[in-house]
């Protein structure tokens, strides 16, 4: 074979190999997501659970605050 042939086809191989892998990586973490059957819980307590994690004080004034400036 000529060198030429030999080149294309391990660039062809580089490249198949390539997509390979992306392929394999974009693909994969949607099949390893995997839901806890445990930990589901119901609706009620999820709201519960987001709305003691994002509620943030209400006794906490924050409007009129410092204002951000930047240090140029």
């Amino acid at each position: 074979m000529s060198p030429r042939i030999l080149i294309a086809l391990a660039v062809a191989g580089l490249v198949a190999i390539a997509g390979g892998t992306i392929l394999w990586v974009v693909v994969q973490p949607d099949a390893a997501i995997e839901t806890p059957t445990g930990t589901s819980g119901s609706g009620e307590a999820r709201r519960e659970q987001r709305d003691r994690f994002f509620g943030g004080d209400p006794d906490r004034d924050v409007r009129g605050g410092q204002e951000m400036k930047p240090r140029w």
